[in-house]
């Protein structure tokens, strides 16, 4: 069992922008009648928003032994057709209004969330698998990572140590439930009996603020897009006394602004946490204590209670020194069991033994802190989102045959040779997506710059930005 629900009984545990208020005690009874129309080790598709419905269910399969793989509610259907033909689930866990969206038998409701019947076929999986998280953004890959019940504990309780995270805490959900992140955020605080304040509104909105300030919301999880939208809402400037703990990760985010927001929060009594990590690792690798906030602004930290961060160089060997580039490599029992692309997938074991090849380069200063340098592969962040770069080029070649992707942090490049193509190309990518049109920009070139063996030159296109 993840989560003691009866161990804080009569506490609230969540709060939705709606006003439905749920103790610990409604969310273990909703709970056990959800649990008697599924059988431990079945496989659900748990489509995601932040609300109570959307937590019920996750708290209910992990508790009950089901594996959840959690997906955005307003995921593509056709993107979602082909996970279902890939994976097969048992059940799904959808609101109300999408029931009947997948075909399936209605068995159950609660909450605004409706359990189907979706295949009776039972699925083998491994004993420690615990729950299954998308990796490569909302491109609809099939490619899924595989979590062990250790793997949440552990790095919960790394997170709830370094953090300081109690009960009286009262989070507010600016992440998504299916995004590790926001994830982690539900986890850490249901294992100490917080009270979680959940919402669907975005930080753009009068509403959201209206919600923090009414339930006194005491922290706030962002990605670097986040605090570059806070920054124009001038944040510090609002009057938000208990919202005292403020926490970054989801890509790197620009130095500078990093600096800003440390010397806001220190002026306004907050505290402003950067952090790195990935789905791989079930959510952080690493953290910056505050106390060194404002002397290594630009560093992610050091390693999360219980793990460990190390580089190698081009030959694998570790590297001793300080000031030289490395790959970033992250040792813990919160490093996921691996990846699957198939449903026979979910029967393997630990593949990766506690040992994560982030893809990153990063260099360690004399006092053991760790700086990112650059990344090894073709991964970028949109918007907090890890988006592999050969699946959108891929995704989008089913529409534009002779395309070319490149990317850099909230901003992926399409080159392509036809003109008129650019708005067909942004809103195909936004509805596949889900990610705001800024995140795309599109280039017309000549010609897609290739090897004499077909590969695509992406050093070229990269000189067409600088």
């Amino acid at each position: 069992m993840i989560f003691d629900l009866a161990k804080y009984k009569d506490a609230t545990a969540a709060i939705d922008d709606s006003g439905l208020e749920i103790s610990y005690r409604d969310l273990l009874d909703a709970s056990t009648r959800l649990s008697h129309f599924f059988s431990s080790r079945s496989l659900v598709f748990c489509f995601c928003k932040n609300t109570v419905g959307s937590l019920l269910g996750y708290v209910s399969f992990l508790n009950g032994g089901a594996v959840p793989i959690m997906l955005d509610a307003n995921k593509d259907s056709e993107l979602v057709r082909k996970l279902l033909s890939a994976y097969a689930p048992n059940f799904l866990w959808l609101p109300d209004e999408e029931s009947g969206l997948y075909g399936g038998d209605l068995l159950y409701s609660e909450w605004g969330y409706s359990l189907v019947l979706y295949s009776k076929q039972q699925v083998p999986m491994a004993d420690e698998l615990a729950l299954l998280l998308t990796t490569s953004g909302s491109t609809g890959s099939p490619k899924l990572v595989r979590l062990s019940y250790d793997n949440i504990k552990s790095n919960a309780r790394s997170i709830v140590e370094y953090l300081g995270i109690t009960d009286l805490e009262r989070p507010v959900t600016t992440l998504p439930m299916y995004y590790s992140y926001g994830l982690s955020v539900i986890n850490t605080h249901l294992m100490v009996g917080s009270t979680i304040l959940l919402t669907e509104q975005s930080i753009m909105q009068k509403e959201f603020w209206h919600f923090v300030k009414e339930q006194e919301a005491t922290s706030m999880a962002g990605v670097p897009y986040t605090y570059e939208m806070l920054r124009r809402l001038r944040f510090f400037r609002m009057d938000l006394p208990k919202l005292t703990t403020l926490t970054q990760a989801g890509g790197r985010m620009k130095a500078d602004l990093v600096k800003e927001y440390i010397e806001g929060a220190k002026m306004t009594n907050k505290k402003f946490f950067v952090m790195y990590g990935q789905t791989e690792a079930t959510a952080r690798i690493s953290f910056l204590p505050w106390e060194y906030a404002e002397s290594k602004y630009s560093s992610i930290g050091i390693a999360i209670p219980g793990g460990k961060i190390y580089l190698l160089d081009e030959k694998e060997d570790e590297i001793k020194e300080s000031g030289r580039d490395g790959e970033l490599v992250y040792a813990g029992e919160n490093v996921s069991l691996g990846y699957a692309e198939e449903k026979a997938d979910l029967f393997k074991k630990d593949e990766n033994k506690g040992i994560l090849h982030t893809g990153d380069i990063a260099r360690r200063d004399e006092d053991g802190y760790f700086y990112i340098t650059g990344r090894m592969k073709r991964f970028v962040k949109i918007f907090g989102n890890r988006c592999n770069l050969d699946a959108m080029e891929s995704l989008l070649k089913d529409i534009v045959p002779d395309c070319a992707c490149i990317g850099v942090d909230d901003l992926i490049t399409v080159f392509v040779t036809k003109d008129g193509l650019s708005e067909i190309i942004r809103t195909y990518l936004v509805q596949k997506t889900g990610l705001n049109n800024r995140a795309f920009n599109v280039r017309l070139v000549d010609r897609i710059p290739r090897s004499e063996s077909g590969k695509v030159l992406y050093a070229e296109l990269n000189k067409l930005l600088d």
